[in-house]
C-alpha cells in the first residue's frame, strides 16, 4: 500500500521555522521527483517546491522563494520542507506529492499567528 505520511506542522509565531516532514512507503521512493503543495483556507492547491529524485534540483514558488527549501533522504525515504520567515500568508494544509501526482499524502496543517 502507498502511503505519503506528513508530520512537523503546528502553531508557530511570524518570523518563525518549521520543518515538516513526509515519510514515503510502498513504492520506489527514489526514482520519483517530489512536490510540497499546500491549501489555504477557502482557496485552492497551491504549488510549493519541487525536489528531483536525486535531491540536486530544487524548484520553489515565487511566493516562498528565499524562505522554503526541500530536502529528500533516499536512504529512509523522507522528503522534507523547511520553513523559515514564516508569514501569517503561509497558514495552510500542506501535502506531499510523488509519483508523478499519484500519490498524496493526507496533510499537516501549518498556522501562521501571533
Amino acid at each position: 500500500e502507498v502511503q505519503l505520511v506528513e508530520s512537523g506542522g503546528g502553531l508557530v509565531q511570524p518570523g518563525g521555522s518549521l520543518r515538516l516532514s513526509c515519510a514515503a512507503s510502498g513504492f520506489d521512493f527514489s526514482i520519483y521527483d517530489m512536490s510540497w503543495v499546500r491549501q489555504a483556507p477557502g482557496k485552492g492547491l497551491e504549488w510549493v517546491s519541487v525536489i528531483n529524485r536525486r535531491g540536486s534540483s530544487i524548484l520553489v514558488s515565487d511566493s516562498v522563494k528565499g524562505r522554503f527549501t526541500s530536502e529528500r533522504a533516499n536512504a529512509n525515504d523522507t522528503l522534507y520542507l523547511q520553513m523559515n520567515s514564516l508569514k501569517p500568508e503561509d497558514t495552510a494544509v500542506y501535502h506531499c506529492f510523488g509519483g508523478g501526482g499519484a500519490f498524496e499524502g493526507q496533510g499537516t496543517q501549518v498556522t501562521v499567528s501571533s
